[in-house]
């Protein structure tokens, strides 16, 4: 089963109401308030109706009476209570929309809090695009549902329950047409919710996608254009972009035929009341001023009918997006720390990697009992050809995942037996992949060590040869990096990066091809930063490029998730293996 389709079964229509009931009882004097409201406004609005049928019997036809007195006392009454009604109804939308800000604000919240808490394996299986669709998109549709709809359900009920009492003590006769019309309306209303419920999940998990695929493409827009792939990307965007808008049309097509029918049904209803309505008057049964009173009363009973058919798409969309908010909420965290967990507070530094196994999916094991012991301070170099296990290692070593079989070690304690955030406070890391958020270059700088001073800032850049590119900037340290540092070069953040890890006092690093983004002479200038880095911690130090490495004191070639060969660079040069046949594929010219 397709993960789209997962998601789709995963979530039950009552209980994403349910959860959503319980975000605004977070403010349920907010919402009380707001139910006292809609209450008022609208019992004030259902007595206009009764005031007017008694204004109407003021008159009489017949005799050609007219007491003013008592039409302009029900006259009055009846602007009263209107003005009333609208003004109460004016308090509580205003009162709805800062509940649902508020409601919305925290939900995000929630939702970004949760993604930070999901494991790494989470994000390797969805767009970054529809994550941030879900955290945008689908809350502000929940947003306007809540402000809007829920004014419009509550007001719904409380006219309906009043209209019909109303119709009760003025004809319990007349009131038999909705024995006929309002079945026809509720079959209908829900036949067609059951049908809309699922293409509205769908235009929304369209949309994820587009959105996705948009993020995709804008983030690798050099490459597309480095290979002259333009019209390739824009004809998969254009099948991406019409299976959205397909999407969009079917849901919003099906949703848009409940209103007409409701309609024509209520009108069908207000026929057969008014001709009634007229035999039961010409037969003494009934006033003319409880005839209107009636007609009006039964547009009351089915306005709110036809307003509810009318809204079912925003209905259905705000479902369809609490359904993929809450899936995401559901997803488990990462797994919590086991009871009574150590806390690594120093670490020496010394690794020991026993019998380790690990594989992403069952089927397919990366890594086969792989067993290393690394004494502190050393230098230790992983290489390897791609897909060999290099990363993977890495990732069990910080407890992104954790291994199938065997165990990991540091400071002989099993790093299933330590709080993660104690863990990975051990380690510095430097990616291949550079990460800058937005804020001036000396907070991305001071990123490594929370409450770094300005001079050991500075001092950090200095060692990784970034201070004379900074100063050359206008706004210098002080110059604010939007989209990713869009405006430098991969060399240039590359060395933001390494200069925020030598501001760390972790007794640990990874180097993940950290040099890999700056040229032959600025490497060759980081070298010496990185080799003062380096000193008295722990390095685990990935690399293609074999020159960088043979400083290393142990040398582990991974081929296939096994260590085939490891010792020095000289000893793995004099043995003529497998590096020694990298090496000189790297160095041949």
């Amino acid at each position: 089963m397709s993960r789209e389709k997962k998601e789709k079964t995963r979530v039950i229509q009552p209980h994403t109401v349910r959860r959503l009931l319980k975000y605004l009882m977070h403010y349920r004097w907010m919402f009380a308030l707001a139910l006292v409201l809609a209450v008022a406004s609208n019992v004030f609005a259902l007595v206009g109706p009764m005031l007017s049928g008694a204004a109407v019997d003021a008159i009489e036809p017949g005799k050609g009476r007219v007491d003013f007195a008592a039409v302009g006392h029900y006259c009055t009454l009846m602007a009263l209570f209107y003005v009333a009604s609208a003004a109460l109804t004016y308090a509580n939308s205003v009162l709805m929309i800062r509940l649902s800000q508020r409601v919305t604000y925290r939900m995000r919240r929630e939702v970004f809090e949760h993604l930070l808490e999901l494991p790494v394996s989470y994000f390797d299986k969805l767009q970054a695009g529809d994550v941030i669709s879900r955290i945008s998109y689908d809350i502000d549709t929940i947003n306007a549902s809540l402000s809007h709809d829920a004014v419009t359900i509550c007001t719904a009920v409380i006219t309906v329950l009043g209209s019909l009492i109303s119709m009760l003590m003025l004809s319990p006769a007349l009131l038999g047409v909705f024995v006929i019309t309002l079945p026809l309306t509720v079959l209908f209303t829900r036949a067609r919710a059951t049908r809309v419920r699922p293409l509205f999940r769908l235009r929304s998990a369209m949309l994820g996608k587009l959105n996705g695929y948009a993020e995709e493409i804008f983030s690798g827009q050099k490459s597309v254009r480095a290979y002259c792939q333009e019209d390739e990307m824009v004809r998969r965007f254009d099948e991406k972009n019409e299976a959205s808008v397909t999407a969009n049309f079917n849901a919003e097509y099906t949703g848009g035929t409940v209103g007409p029918c409701v309609n024509f049904i209520n009108n069908l209803s207000l026929c057969l009341i008014s001709t009634g309505g007229a035999l039961l008057y010409l037969m003494g049964y009934i006033s003319l001023g409880a005839v209107g009173a009636f007609v009006q009363y039964s547009k009351k009973f089915s306005g709110p009918i036809g307003e509810l058919a009318n809204i079912t798409n925003e209905l259905q969309s705000a479902m369809a997006a609490a359904d993929r908010i809450f899936t995401l909420l559901y997803q488990a965290p990462e797994a919590a720390d086991i009871p009574g967990a150590a806390e690594l507070t120093r670490s020496r530094g010394e690794v020991r990697l026993e019998h380790v196994r690990f594989s992403y999916v069952p089927e397919q094991e990366i890594i086969h009992d792989l067993s290393v012991s690394v004494r502190a301070g050393q230098r230790i170099a992983i290489v390897g050809p791609t897909g060999a296990g290099k990363t993977t290692l890495v990732n069990l070593l910080m407890r992104f995942y954790d291994p199938q079989g065997g165990r990991i070690l540091v400071d002989g304690h099993d790093i299933q037996q330590v709080t993660r955030r104690s863990l990975r406070l051990q380690y510095t890391m430097v990616l291949q992949e550079t990460w800058l958020f937005h804020g001036t270059i000396a907070d991305n700088i001071a990123y490594g060590r929370e409450g770094a001073t300005r001079d050991e800032v500075i001092a950090a850049a200095q060692m990784a040869h970034a201070h004379e590119f900074i100063t050359g900037l206008p706004e210098g340290y002080d110059t604010v990096l939007t989209d990713d540092g869009a405006s430098l070069s991969k060399g240039q953040k590359q060395m933001l990066t390494i200069a925020r890890a030598m501001l760390s006092n972790a007794p640990m690093l990874i180097l993940d091809e950290a040099t890999s983004n700056v040229d032959t002479r600025t490497e060759r200038l980081i070298q010496d930063a990185m080799y003062a880095l380096m000193e008295r911690r722990t390095c685990f130090i990935i690399a293609h490029r074999l020159s960088t490495i043979q400083n290393a004191d142990l040398i582990l070639v991974v081929r296939g998730g096994d260590i085939v060969e490891q010792g020095t660079h000289a000893q793995l040069m004099q043995q003529g293996g497998f590096y020694a046949a990298l090496y000189n594929a790297q160095f041949a010219s």
